[in-house]
């Protein structure tokens, strides 16, 4: 059993096809800032309280009203059947029995309404009470085809999905030289689930290229811009959060054109290669927003100390990526859940030892 997430990437390699791996684990041009993403983290020094009662802690938040067993949420993530033939509804029973959010993907494997049914969600709108359900959110990409990108919009409100979640940093898909090298498409039996029922779209193929890319440069709208959010906005009554923030300005930007809270994101270090590591990038947006939303992160996040320092720095909870597929791989849902499980547990160990009983108590001193 592994006792931490790299022993699960490593055991992830093992089972996945080349084409999976490499898919799910690289990043653009070469690679600079994937890799500056987890050495942020590790540039940043701790300064621990002591001799405070630590015996009993409390992991618990909140985020946009919904509530959280610890600070997190998986991050949308395509194709999770690549990992697991249930992928992302894997995914979503692990998340809720851990009590926290999941963000699905609009290139998802399974379905919004699939993942909603399975995670018990679909009823959350037509609730008087949802505060006591974690957050499931829907991440989007605007399509060329605006009644294709309202419908998607349409459908996560319908199967009680509590916020729009739009990624605003692949106007065009980032240069990934592994997937190119690959040839990267799905294999036979996997399609776009959530496409499936408006269109035929598919993975294209072409000799010497990335199908995802193809894809990106064939469908999706370079040409969105600040005032497309008060058209998303008008689609639903959904809370839009905007992700994929790196500078204070975009992110005061982001708020000043409705966006109910911020994530700040790289992409996993996949579109813009020597980009700021996404850690590195939180202080600014943090700053400039200046408590109006919650501002959430993402990128490079593999210890329980890791959250913690992204909690102490101001953010209100992390966004989880590549290791929810590594235990997807492992285990399916218990892969999953295993993962959510050791991040939990070292968070827990990190606030004890940093002198913090209840999230409200990690802040800006904590870290050097």
């Amino acid at each position: 059993m592994p006792i931490n997430l790299f022993e699960y990437e490593e055991l992830a390699k093992k089972q996945l096809s080349q084409m999976a791996f490499d898919y799910y684990s690289s990043g653009a041009w070469d690679e600079l800032t994937l890799r500056d993403n987890r050495v942020a983290f590790e540039r940043m020094k701790l300064k621990p309280r002591v001799l405070i009662d630590v015996s009993d802690r409390n992991l618990s938040t909140s985020i946009l009203g919904q509530s959280l067993q610890s600070p997190l949420l998986t991050a949308p993530m395509a194709f999770q059947c690549l990992a697991h033939e249930e992928g992302e509804i894997a995914t979503a029973r692990a998340a809720k029995k851990a009590g926290v959010g999941m963000t699905l993907s609009t290139m998802s494997t399974k379905s919004i309404e699939e993942v909603a049914t399975q995670g018990n969600y679909s009823d959350i709108n037509s609730s008087s009470n949802n505060s006591n359900n974690t957050p499931r959110w829907f991440q989007l990409y605007i399509h060329k085809d605006r009644d294709l990108t309202s419908n998607l919009v349409k459908r996560a409100y319908a199967a009680g999905y509590n916020a729009l979640c739009l990624t605003v940093d692949a106007p065009v898909l980032g240069q990934r030289e592994r997937d190119r090298r690959n040839e990267f498409t799905l294999p036979a039996g996997l399609n776009l689930a959530n496409l499936a029922s408006i269109s035929d779209l598919e993975i294209p193929t072409e000799h010497g290229e990335s199908g995802l890319l193809l894809y990106f440069a064939q469908q999706l709208d370079p040409a969105i811009t600040w005032k497309d959010l008060a058209w998303l906005r008008s689609l639903s009554p959904l809370p839009l959060i905007v992700k994929g923030i790196l500078r204070g300005d975009d992110a005061l930007r982001a708020v000043e054109y409705g966006a109910k809270a911020i994530i700040v994101s790289n992409h996993g270090g996949r579109q813009l290669d020597g980009a700021i590591a996404s850690f590195d990038a939180l202080p600014e947006v943090i700053t400039a927003v200046d408590g109006q939303v919650p501002i959430l992160v993402d990128g490079g996040i593999r210890r329980g100390v890791d959250i913690l320092k992204a909690l102490a720095l101001g953010a209100s909870g992390v966004l989880i990526g590549r290791p929810i597929l590594w235990g997807l791989a492992v285990g399916g849902e218990a892969g999953v859940t295993h993962v959510l499980d050791i991040l939990r547990n070292e968070l827990s160990v990190a606030m004890a030892l940093c002198g913090c009983s209840r999230i409200q108590d990690i802040d800006l001193s904590l870290v050097r």
